[in-house]
């Protein structure tokens, strides 16, 4: 892979890293070294990668067939397998996706990469989740999107990368405080609620590195971004577990919770 202008593949970064767990081809040799090492410290965290993308496909199918019709995709990440408007279009081509991400390199390849069904539209900013507004009332998502219609907000493996001094729940809040009532909340989050101290600690000492840091957070708190919307069955549960039996079974502990909830 060959870097974009104004890329450094000498930096790792997460969402590389992530699309190597994958099994893209979208990482250089420093996201590589740093996927590896991670996962030969932390037991299943590739696994996990793979479940909770496997977690955004269900859900996204669950959701066009019972009718919503639009996605606001926040964190895209690389391009890879089973995009959201690939899951969405192949059930209503009709479906429209905006893709939000503040990194360069994800809106290049999703610029080359996201193409939509014809009956269709997918469109593409680089914005930060951190603010809300600029995302909102960026042109082209108000030319993409209809906010008098559902809408699915889809905030998979997102909110842990944003610090508590971010403020996650009052970014969550922004944009669903946007979306009409029987819009839908997608939600999935990085916890330690299944793993040991142990192993927990493990975990934190290993993804110290800048490119790898996250925010676990437990499950009550998780829950707590669902305010004014309605779980759907099976709740807030075990990313692998979200209306499927798991695609990796025999895995080592769950890292993820995960989510769908309807504005009430």
């Amino acid at each position: 892979m060959t870097a974009p202008h104004g890329i450094n593949p000498n930096v790792p970064h997460s969402a590389r890293v992530y699309d190597y767990w994958l099994g893209g081809k979208d990482n250089f040799e420093a996201d590589r070294q740093v996927a590896e090492q991670t996962m030969a410290a932390v037991p299943g965290v590739r696994e996990s990668a793979r479940n909770n993308r496997a977690f955004l496909g269900r859900a996204v199918r669950h959701l066009t067939q019972l009718g919503v019709r639009q996605f606001l995709d926040l964190g895209t990440g690389i391009p890879s397998q089973g995009n959201t408007h690939e899951v969405a279009q192949a059930e209503a081509p009709d479906a429209r996706v905006v893709y939000v991400d503040n990194d360069p390199i994800v809106m290049t390849h999703a610029r080359a990469l996201l193409t939509s069904k014809p009956e269709g539209r997918t469109a593409y900013i680089e914005a930060d989740v951190r603010e809300p507004r600029a995302i909102l009332e960026h042109p082209e998502v108000l030319d993409t999107l209809d906010f008098t219609q559902p809408i699915a907000l889809m905030m998979v493996a997102i909110l842990m990368h944003i610090p508590d001094q971010d403020d996650p729940a009052g970014l969550v809040q922004a944009f669903t405080a946007a979306v009409p009532s029987g819009s839908y909340l997608v939600l999935s989050h990085l916890t330690l609620d299944f793993v040991s101290k142990e192993t927990a600690d493990t975990y934190l000492t290993a993804t110290s590195h800048q490119a790898m840091h996250r925010t676990p957070r437990t499950g009550e708190q998780i829950a707590r971004y669902f305010d004014g919307f309605d779980l759907i069955e099976p709740g807030l549960v075990p990313a692998p577990e979200w209306r499927d039996t798991p695609l990796f079974p025999d895995d080592p502990p769950t890292w993820m919770y995960a989510g769908v909830g309807r504005k009430r």
